[in-house]
């Protein structure tokens, strides 16, 4: 950066401050932690020579914080995809269950908006579906941070919730499923794509807008013809815009789909044939008769379900990557295992 001519190229320019900046949140948590370890290992001489309660309860608090770092630092070490670094675009699908899935599914978007918050990550809807009674039946949102990909990829596939349902006057215990895409925002994605190979509508933006966005066909739904592939953006108030971005966001799954193709020894947890139902999911979520959420791949569990909801997601995430993102493990796994 200190070459003569640096900032004549801005947008490369950009790109390598970028780059720098990606770096060194890298390497800063290591420095500070190494630099605490010292400040232990003066604690424990001062303690060899005098061991007074002061010095006992400070050093023992800073064992305490080291230990919860050290554990953020080895989940960090596992991020070493390609991709790891980029944004994450996730899909959230209602599946079996009818107005309970589709409330189910409203649920996970709030679950994925507050865990986006406590890590500090931004979160960019960018498209909505509404439910014919309540929820949604489907939702496109992008998370936008640092290694937000790589964290959030452990979440692709089905989840499943079990729960006295509130659309039931019965009040008996219903079964739901919904299902959770995730791909990486890549920018440099190299695909050519045949604008006969597209097929793109136009439609009104729906909720919440203003004068101008719903009263003109802004939303864009672009379907790629030869895969199927569906992407859509309704939150920008110009159909420009909306087309932009749902074709960066059919970009990524086109060459999500390119990676499966090479991964086709790689079990996928959810795809096109994927069935949103029993027998499928990765973690359910269960609040009658007992309280537990459960990872089945992992077997990490708790029974504090309305933490979990409220976004505390990093022990069932940083399971998943210490495990070396077993998708294999998955193969003839029984709830009850």
């Amino acid at each position: 950066m200190s070459h003569e001519g640096f900032w004549d190229r801005q947008e490369e320019a950009k790109k390598i401050m970028g780059q720098a900046a990606s770096l060194k949140r890298t390497i800063e948590p290591y420095q500070k932690f190494f630099s605490r370890m010292e400040d232990l290992e003066v604690f424990v001489e001062l303690l060899h020579e005098n061991e007074d309660e002061k010095t006992l309860k400070e050093f023992t608090e800073l064992l305490g914080s080291l230990e919860t770092e050290i554990g953020s630092l080895e989940v960090a070490s596992f991020l070493s995809g390609p991709h790891d670094g980029c944004n994450a675009i996730l899909s959230v699908h209602a599946g079996a269950g009818g107005t309970e899935s589709c409330d189910w599914a409203d649920m996970l978007l709030r679950m994925y908006t507050r865990w986006a918050e406590r890590r500090g990550w931004t979160v960019e809807l960018e498209e909505v579906q509404p439910g014919d009674e309540a929820g949604i039946t489907k939702a496109t949102f992008k998370l936008i941070g640092e290694n937000a990909y790589g964290y959030c990829k452990s979440e692709r596939g089905v989840h499943r919730l079990v729960r006295i349902s509130p659309f039931d006057a019965n009040a008996r215990r219903h079964t739901t499923f919904a299902a959770v895409d995730v791909i990486a925002e890549i920018e440099d994605v190299e695909l050519e794509i045949k604008a006969e190979d597209l097929k793109i509508d136009t439609y009104r933006s729906g909720g919440k807008g203003g004068q101008h966005v719903n009263k003109t066909e802004s939303a864009i739904r672009i379907t790629h013809l030869p895969t199927g592939l569906i992407a859509a953006c309704q939150n920008e108030r110009s159909q420009h815009q909306n087309k932009a971005v749902a074709m960066k966001i059919l970009k990524a799954r086109l060459y999500e789909k390119m990676e499966d193709d090479k991964r086709a020894t790689m079990e996928k947890f959810y795809g096109p044939k994927g069935e949103i139902g029993w027998g499928q999911q990765i973690r359910s979520y269960v609040m009658q008769p007992y309280q537990m959420v459960k990872d089945l791949r992992t077997g990490v569990q708790t029974g504090n379900v309305a933490t979990v909801l409220d976004g505390d997601l990093d022990a069932f995430v940083g399971g998943w990557l210490k495990a070396g993102c077993p998708r294999e493990r998955m193969k003839g796994v029984k709830e009850d295992d």
